[in-house]
Parts: C-alpha cells; structure tokens; sequence
C-alpha cells in the first residue's frame, strides 16, 4: 500500500505492461507511467520486430503505440499515461500538433510528451490553451522550466508536468538533483499549474532525494521501485542528506516567471542529443523501405 506520509506521485518510466504489472504488485500502488521512443524500444515485442524484414511499417507503429498505451491506462485508469510525439530538430509545431492531439484521442488519461524546444514550447501553447494535458520532457535548465511555466500559463493545476533529466547532467559530471532544487524554489511561489515530475532517475539515492526535496512526482524505473518495495518503501528523514559524490553543483538562478517563454535561453546541448537518441531509437522500429 502507499506509504501514509507519501505526498510525492510515483510513476514507472517503462513500456513494458508485463513490468506495471509486477511492480505494481510489489508496491500496492501505482501513480502514473511515461513512455518514450527509447523505452518503446526496449519493449520485448518491439524488439522482435526490430530483426530484419520484420520491422514495423510507419502506420502499424502508431498501432503498436497505441495499443500499449491503452494497456497501461486500463490498468492505471485514475493515473497519468505519458505518450512521446515524434520529433528531431525538424519536427514542426503543426506536425507536433497532429501527433497530440491523435494521441490525445487514445486513452482518457493522457498527458502529451513534447521537447521543451522552441517548436514544442509553442505546440504546449496551443494544446494547453484547449485545455489538453502535457509533460514537457527533456528538461537540463532552469530557464527551460520557466519558459515551460510561462508558455502555458493559464492550465489547469496538474495539466502541466515538467520533466528535468537528472541523470543525463550526471553523466556529464553536473548535480543533477541541484536542478530539482532550484526549479521547485523558482516554482513555489507560482500558482502551481506546472507539477515537477523528477526523470531519468538511475538510483535509490536519486529517488530518495526527489522525496526528500519534494519533487510532485517522480518517474523511476522497475529496479529502482522494485529496490525501494523490498527496503519497506522507506521515505527519507529530517536529517537525509543526499551524497553528490563529488558531482559539480548547479546554482541557483534568479530567473522571474512573468517573461514570453520566448524570452528566456532555451538552448541545451543535452536537450539537443536527447532529440537525436530518441527519433533514432523510434526509427529503428520502422522499416524505412516499405
């Protein structure tokens, strides 16, 4: 069951329903799930169909897309089902556009994964402004989160997730939960329609720390809620201190939320790589032949 002191949402990052299934057995709860073009790909029966002449064709991907999603909301049906658009540095706002609001039409539970790039900055305009829901994903900056606050300014609380990488600025020796820190700092004077939802978490020290910091949400992957499970789902105390190992920090911007999202820097090199690894990890499904 979930813990009684638990205000944070917990979602799987996965795209493997046998993998909901079982860690929302061990859990005894589940609040959400994201999905991306490199976890569809890692998915068992997408990986079969990633051998030669076996390959999807361009519409029976959507399909397969579809399908899962639809698998995952049925069993979270009073949770959230992230579902990524397609995009590379190409992708226009009105193919973004095309893409959503289709996915939208999939599950009643859908929130809309779109680049935190100018193109999908502008498309969340739009899409929040008819009151769909999205998670602006690929997040590196805080002048990204307050671009993201300020280009759907107006949405209903809880119609906006925001999606920092965490592990990604690890990778490049950065702190990466110092980015938590100061986007909800930022944040929390706001009117909270934006919810931060903590990504790309690769160990129990991240996840303890998004609790600890009082991140909104935090997506995870299996091993690490199925570790947090087996340890009696601890929540950290008063005194947790997060140990970044060395890891360079990120300091804190003094950055106003009441600029045009179109203000703000929203350029990152590691958001630009995640588009790369992400539309080749989507390709590598399709036949590009047929």
């Amino acid at each position: 069951m979930r813990p009684d002191n638990l205000k944070t949402r917990i979602f799987l990052d996965g795209a493997d329903p046998e993998e909901t299934r079982q860690v929302m057995a061990s859990l005894g709860f589940l609040d959400g799930q994201t999905t991306n073009p490199s976890l569809l790909a890692k998915n068992p029966e997408a990986e079969a169909h990633k051998v030669d002449g076996n390959k999807f064709s361009s519409t029976a991907i959507y399909d397969f897309y579809k399908t899962l999603c639809q698998e995952l909301s049925a069993m979270l049906p009073k949770g959230s089902i992230s579902i990524e658009v397609y995009a590379d540095a190409g992708t226009t706002v009105e193919e973004m556009l095309a893409q959503a609001r289709t996915f939208d039409t999939w599950i009643p539970n859908a929130h809309i994964k779109l680049p935190t790039t100018a193109a999908g900055l502008a498309a969340a305009a739009v899409l929040t402004g008819e009151g769909r829901r999205v998670n602006m994903t690929l997040v590196f900056s805080q002048a990204q989160a307050a671009a993201v606050y300020a280009a759907t300014r107006g949405a209903g609380a809880g119609d906006v997730f925001l999606s920092p990488f965490i592990g990604r600025l690890d990778d490049r020796g950065e702190n990466g939960m110092d980015l938590i820190k100061n986007i909800l700092a930022m944040y929390a004077p706001s009117d909270g329609h934006v919810q931060v939802l903590t990504a790309s978490v690769r160990t129990m020290e991240h996840f303890m720390c998004a609790l600890a910091l009082g991140s909104d949400l935090i997506t995870a992957p299996a091993k690490v809620l199925l570790a947090w499970a087996e340890a009696g789902k601890p929540l950290p105390g008063k005194n947790y201190v997060y140990n970044a190992k060395g890891l360079a920090p990120i300091p804190d911007e003094a950055l106003s939320l009441g600029k045009s999202w179109q203000d703000y820097d929203i350029s990152h090199p590691l958001t630009d790589s995640g588009l790369v690894k992400f539309a080749a990890d989507w390709n590598s499904l399709i036949d590009m032949t047929a």
